[in-house]
């Protein structure tokens, strides 16, 4: 969600801010702001809207030190006292996460005096570092703006990434974390400390993650890393790959059209090496579960948000058809609150491109308290997930993903979760014969899915015909349900078009009442064993006299006079097919939002990395 930038060295901060902040844009933001000390005093620009807004608005003050941050409302509208960085006495602080305590702890600083000029949890927040900064100043105590960062923190619930400047201690910066991320990036003569390692590209490669609960004092010269409860930490930099290119546009129009081109080398590099199509299987090697303990496990639970979610919706077919095990995705916002019932025989899989998502990450968190085995399918390098809760896991290398509306990350996410079902399906009952059919098929999707991209002028078209639905009814049946989820989901995230999915054989149990000519009904019906079914749902909708557009193998001219508009995508084999469908799910849901004029990559009111609960 929010994006978090600092800097304390010897060059200009400024410029450091600022690129860091527009590395962070894709996470999702309705304001911006920027605080910076030059000698002993500290100057805040804020501004409600696009970074563009914030930089017209600064002026260069020289200033070696600052903090930066980009807002996405939860306490009080967008405005510029809402906007951050919140300053109380001569403390400017930046925040990521909710305090949800705020309101007591608002009550009780207002007896004593503190007044409010916003909306916010985090001006509490500063308001009550300032205050414990102030009395441990009057103690007499050492290092009092760390020592009241960690008093005030010891006061508050909920989830905080956080920097502290203040015009009192120049040089220095604090930062903390509970649940929220915070990476620190290490330079020569200078150091940095973001909420995302994309921020800071181009400037250093090393970098130390925070975890929950530790802090970290920064100047120029040093970090000192140190827990919540004063005890000192140790940890090794380590090395941040990906570069400058992977977060500009390379020419495209958006970020999303770049990822969606972007998904047959980034498959290619998801399953190099990993799969065997010799002998029907794949190794995805940080699962760290041996042939035993796979063979051992008696349920697979896929937790996840929103695409993930979809994405785990496919490897659960996959898994029960080819692993023969029982496979469930589960929302999990709402599995942690059902009391699951899991075991040590049950494996469950957090899947998250960023590696933060919060529910995601609270949902793992109760699998592995409970007993069950845990890994995650994760694209982010070092996120939360990877590194603290998953007993073991695997990353979908997408690379970085700008775009808020998923497209690489999802097909990336699917690929590792074919190979997971292969791999556990092999040493179960899988024959290497079925296996083998399986992972050559699956070698050849690059091509095919690059050979798909030649006809976007196709999916276009048909979304010039279609630029004024205001209501969608997506449909799909078995593999091809789930891709009807995510293409709905796609389609209201980027054009703001209502649409909805429904299993097809749902259908006549309730949707069919919204079927008239103003309905567009996108129906998924690729030439698999379900077809026939499909097309009956089809025809009950031109009964209906809806309007329909369907995606069906190419070369089927079966519906024609059936649909009025046809998106066709390869013959592969039926476990595949989900790759195949995404491509002009995504494109149609781009075109629609290109031809009715909305913000494709940062659509209204959406975020990449959802931090907060």
């Amino acid at each position: 969600m929010c994006g978090i930038a600092g800097y304390v060295g010897s060059g200009l901060a400024q410029p450091v801010l600022l690129g860091g902040l527009k590395r962070l844009e894709y996470r999702g933001y309705d304001s911006a702001g920027v605080a910076e000390l030059t000698g002993m005093e500290l100057a805040v620009t804020k501004a409600v809207g696009r970074i563009s807004e914030l930089e017209k608005r600064l002026t260069e003050s020289g200033a070696t030190i600052g903090i930066a941050h980009t807002r996405w409302a939860t306490h009080g509208v967008p405005s510029e006292p809402n906007a951050h960085p919140h300053v109380a006495g001569k403390l400017a602080l930046v925040h990521n996460g909710i305090i949800e305590n705020y309101r007591s702890i608002r009550d009780v600083l207002a007896r004593r005096g503190v007044t409010f000029t916003s909306d916010t949890d985090t001006e509490v927040l500063a308001q009550l570092v300032n205050t414990e900064v102030d009395r441990k100043k009057r103690e007499g105590v050492d290092r009092p703006l760390a020592e009241g960062v960690r008093a005030a923190l010891r006061e508050v619930r909920g989830t905080f990434g956080i920097v502290v400047l203040s015009a009192d201690y120049p040089g220095m910066l604090v930062a903390a974390r509970r649940g929220s991320p915070l990476v620190i990036g290490y330079g020569d003569g200078e150091h940095l400390v973001a909420s995302d390692t994309s921020a800071l590209l181009g400037r250093t490669r090393r970098v130390v993650y925070l975890e929950d609960d530790e802090m970290a004092e920064i100047t120029a010269d040093d970090v000192r890393l140190e827990t919540l409860d004063a005890q000192p930490v140790k940890r090794k930099a380590t090395k941040i790959s990906g570069k400058l290119d992977d977060v500009q546009k390379q020419g495209y129009a958006h970020f999303m059209l770049k990822e969606i081109y972007e998904q047959p080398e980034v498959l290619h590099d998801a399953i190099r090496g990993r799969l065997r199509p010799d002998t029907g299987t794949a190794k995805l090697g940080g699962v760290n579960l041996t042939d035993d303990e796979l063979r051992d496990i008696d349920q697979v639970v896929l937790i996840g948000c929103g695409t993930a979610l979809y994405a785990g919706q496919v490897a659960a077919y996959w898994l029960e058809k080819l692993a023969r095990v029982p496979a469930t995705a589960v929302v999990a916002s709402e599995w942690r609150y059902r009391n699951p019932i899991v075991s040590e025989r049950t494996l469950c899989v957090a899947l998250s491109q960023s590696g933060e998502t919060a529910d995601t990450l609270a949902a793992i968190r109760e699998a592995k308290a409970k007993g069950a085995r845990t890994i995650g399918v994760i694209n982010v390098i070092g996120s939360t997930i990877a590194r603290e809760v998953a007993d073991g896991g695997t990353y979908i290398h997408a690379g970085p993903e700008i775009g808020v509306a998923s497209s690489k990350a999802f097909t990336n996410m699917l690929g590792v979760l074919l190979l997971l079902a292969l791999q556990i399906g092999r040493v179960r009952n899988l024959s290497e014969a079925a296996g083998a059919a399986i992972a050559k098929a699956a070698a050849e999707l690059p091509e095919i899915m690059a050979s798909q991209l030649k006809h976007r002028d196709e999916v276009a078209a048909a979304a010039k015909r279609y630029h004024g639905t205001r209501d969608a009814l997506y449909l799909g049946r078995g593999l091809t349900y789930p891709m009807a989820l995510e293409g709905a989901l796609k389609l209201k995230e980027i054009s703001y078009v209502h649409a909805e999915a429904y299993p097809a054989g749902e259908m006549k149990h309730g949707p069919i009442a919204l079927v008239d000519p103003k309905l567009l009904a996108v129906v998924l019906a690729p030439q698999n064993a379900l077809y026939e079914k499909t097309k009956s749902n089809l025809e009950e909708i031109r009964a209906r006299e809806g309007s329909v557009l369907t995606v069906t193998t190419e070369g089927n001219r079966d519906l024609d006079g059936l649909a009025d508009a046809v998106l066709e995508v390869p013959k592969v084999h039926e476990v595949l097919e989900p790759f195949v469908l995404a491509i002009p799910l995504q494109l149609f849901a781009y075109e629609m939002a290109v031809t009715r004029g909305t913000d494709v990559d940062m659509p209204r009111n959406l975020a990449k990395s959802v931090t907060v609960e």
